[in-house]
């Protein structure tokens, strides 16, 4: 920790002489602008950063949806984690097997299943501006957050490598020199609590800051079987705050400086053995959803701690804006669970719930520094031609220990990751009707990896530099539609994963995943503008995609490279003003994969119904997966929101808000079996409550999974037909403030 917080305040005040640059660069005595106008957008107009720089989402040739402030609270109310965004919007899908911590994101089915702490992932998650590369970084909590965008299909010009699939892009509430507050408060059944605040004011003429703060808890609420102890599992408390300082000179200069802090203490994943099948993907009689068999995960607990800061600067000058972001985070922390979800095994006299072939209790822990610099130089975004370029740098230094109780021993391993790129972006309005955007990113990426402990040397180095591009055209049908046509490439960086030196196995590699996109979509303002109809069709092809062959009946984590990758499918985004009081979003999603190598062989589970066709390689059975989905690719996703309210009193309203969401069927894993897929799974909720007319304050009831439903959210394919399920239903009650 002393060598890191020498690094942190090293590079803070690198950062602070950086920016104070630039304010020196600011000083040309230019004629101060007139203060702006009150912006005259239309009440209802979406605004979105997906070319960073404010845009009304109809204006923009990207496929992008957004989640509103409210909704994402309605969302979190009970406390959850991130994975809660999954199939919020068409296209969107994230699931976790590591509890509370290091979630996996996936758009238009492209993700990546690696449950290990080192894994790469082909969607980018940014917040505030930094790339939030690492798992354990993207599950930072989610709160006083002005708007979540969720760009699909790959955005490599302008955000980099490793976005090939999209980008969630969470922006959170700024300072601004105005007084205001928000607050949401809930408590509900299973001892949850929840608050959700933020207060932000001016502190002279040219200084505003705000202070954010979440706190999120639940009890523990489900038995040990084994041992007879009641209330041992499922409770957590997370606790996270961000502070932010803008100094604005009014003079087309500001510094914006932030910080954020988050500290975990939970539950990890609780694995339940033998709950599926056999040779069907129903829950069976092994399944109690408050009672799980443990002998051995230590409590299953996960504690992480994450903190970082950010230095943005922005120059204002005649035509064009400079603009500098500096960041660097630290997450430490470890997950351990009884992975084999049961106790005994084989050799043992007693085992359950079913046959365990051997036990696995597991622990993995995590050291991470990054680093991130980018800069950048746009136009102001009026007139018909606009332009920015730039520049970025990335560095990442971490080590993962992987400690087995039973087997193996303890190994730690370490992971680097240094990469810079150049990126620049064009946008033309070549008639009244038309506007066409191009942009460019070159970027080199090197990656090296080494055995820190435990194992012998097994190092391993990694490299590439790739050109990434995107050119688009956006066609005014009239005032209120339009239609958009895009073409992209990106790239996933080559992946070195060490997990299995644990396991006496050298690490795997995976080169370069390349991807080529084309999409036609529309954007409609319908029925005197009450009625947002967005919409796009897309085709993709991915050369040398990675995946990761996780589990089997050997219990490997080995990275692959397939031949080829294939998907298209399409996403409806639309909402209804129906009346005044009554306003209804729908949004659906078909997304078709294939994997296309009709060599590609992995490993496969021990016991489960395997339906791919088998070929024994050194006396093992393995899978050919040739033509099936890519992994935790939902083909349907669906999504659902309803506010309906009248008239209470003078100044305000009852109403009721319900949403619901559906995922599809999806595959856990490279190879098909009838156990490891889910069938259509949904979860809805209710706020029914009073409100202000004013928005200023709100008081709820609120049911989240209001059909209980048992849904199976991933499985553990080593050790027979164990599963992980959705969280129970929970009731509370809830008080917002606005101010």
């Amino acid at each position: 920790m002393t060598a890191f917080n020498h690094t942190f305040r090293r590079r803070l005040i690198g950062a602070s002489l950086a920016s104070l640059m630039l304010g020196g660069f600011a000083q040309p005595a230019f004629a101060q602008d007139e203060p702006a106008a009150e912006s005259d957008t239309d009440e209802g107009t979406i605004l979105v950063t997906a070319n960073r720089r404010e845009e009304d989402i109809q204006d923009v040739s990207v496929s992008v949806a957004t989640i509103a402030a409210d909704q994402i609270q309605t969302i979190f109310d009970t406390g959850a984690d991130t994975t809660a965004l999954a199939a919020r919007v068409p296209g969107l899908f994230v699931e976790s097997s590591n509890g509370r911590a290091a979630p996996r994101f996936y758009i238009r089915g492209l993700g990546n299943t690696d449950f290990d702490l080192a894994a790469s992932q082909p969607v980018s998650v940014v917040m505030d501006d930094v790339v939030m590369e690492n798992v354990t970084l993207k599950s930072f909590p989610i709160f006083d957050v002005q708007q979540i965008e969720v760009l699909r299909g790959p955005q490599g010009t302008l955000f980099g490598r490793n976005t090939p699939a999209g980008i969630v892009k969470i922006d959170t509430v700024k300072p601004s020199f105005d007084t205001n507050a928000r607050a949401s408060i809930g408590f509900g059944s299973l001892g949850t609590m929840v608050v959700d605040a933020g207060v932000g004011a001016p502190i002279g003429d040219n200084v505003a800051g705000r202070i954010s703060f979440m706190f999120q808890s639940r009890n523990d609420f489900v038995d040990n079987g084994y041992t007879g102890e009641q209330d041992k599992y499922g409770g957590y408390v997370d606790l996270a705050v961000r502070g932010q300082l803008l100094f604005d000179s009014h003079d087309g200069f500001s510094v914006l400086a932030s910080g954020q802090y988050r500290k975990l203490d939970g539950t990890s994943t609780l694995f339940r053995a033998n709950i599926l099948g056999p040779s069907n993907n129903e829950l069976n009689g092994n399944y109690k959803r408050r009672t799980v068999y443990y002998d051995a995960g230590g409590g299953n607990e996960a504690n992480y701690k994450m903190y970082g800061g950010t230095l943005k600067a922005d120059y204002e000058f005649e035509g064009a804006t400079l603009t500098s972001i500096t960041a660097t985070y630290h997450s430490e922390g470890s997950s351990r669970g009884d992975i084999d979800g049961g106790y005994g095994a084989s050799f043992l006299p007693f085992m359950g719930p079913g046959f365990i072939p051997f036990p696995s209790d597991t622990k993995d822990s995590i050291d991470l520094d990054q680093f991130t610099q980018e800069v950048r130089l746009a136009s102001d975004g009026d007139g018909a031609f606009t332009w920015q370029v730039g520049g970025f740098y990335f560095d990442s230094d971490f080590t993962v220990l992987t400690e087995g109780f039973t087997f193996p021993p303890p190994v730690e391993v370490r992971h680097q990751n240094e990469s810079w790129a150049l990126f620049g972006q064009v946008g033309a309005q070549l008639a009244d009707s038309v506007k066409v955007t191009a942009g460019l990113r070159y970027t080199d990426d090197q990656k090296d990896f080494s055995v820190v402990s435990g194992s012998g040397p097994n190092d391993r180095s990694v490299g590439d530099s790739r050109l990434s591009w995107d050119l688009s055209a956006m066609f005014d049908v009239s005032s209120d539609a339009s239609l958009f046509a895009r073409v992209a490439s990106g790239f996933r960086a080559p992946t070195i994963q060490g997990r299995d030196v644990a396991f006496f196995s050298p690490p795997s590699i995976a080169t370069s995943e390349k991807i080529m996109s084309y999409e036609l979509g529309w954007k409609s303002l319908l029925a005197d503008r009450r009625v947002r109809l967005n919409g796009a069709i897309y085709y993709y092809t991915v050369t040398d995609p990675q995946f990761s062959a996780v589990g089997g009946a050997a219990n490997l984590v080995q990275l692959v490279n397939a031949n080829k990758g294939e998907g298209y499918g399409f996403e409806l985004d639309s909402s209804f003003d129906v009346s005044d009081n009554f306003v209804v979003t729908a949004g659906v999603s078909y997304n078709h994969t294939e994997i296309k190598d009709d060599t590609l062989l992995v490993g496969i589970c021990a016991q489960c119904t395997v339906l791919d066709p088998l070929v024994n390689v050194g006396g093992t059975n393995r899978a050919l997966i040739d033509g099936n989905p890519f992994p935790n690719a939902p083909q349907w996703i669906g999504d659902v929101t309803a506010r309906w309210s009248t008239p209470a009193g003078p100044n305000g309203e009852v109403f009721i808000f319900t949403d619901w969401s559906y995922q599809g069927k999806t595959s856990f894993f490279l190879y098909d079996s009838a156990e490891f897929v889910t069938d259509g799974q949904f979860e809805g909720g209710l706020r029914v409550g009073y409100a202000t007319n004013n928005g200023m304050w709100e008081v709820a009831a609120f049911v989240r999974n209001i059909t209980n439903e048992d849904n199976v959210k991933g499985g553990i394919d080593f050790n027979n037909n164990t599963a992980f399920v959705n969280d129970p239903r929970v009731i509370g009650v809830s008080a917002r403030f606005n101010y």
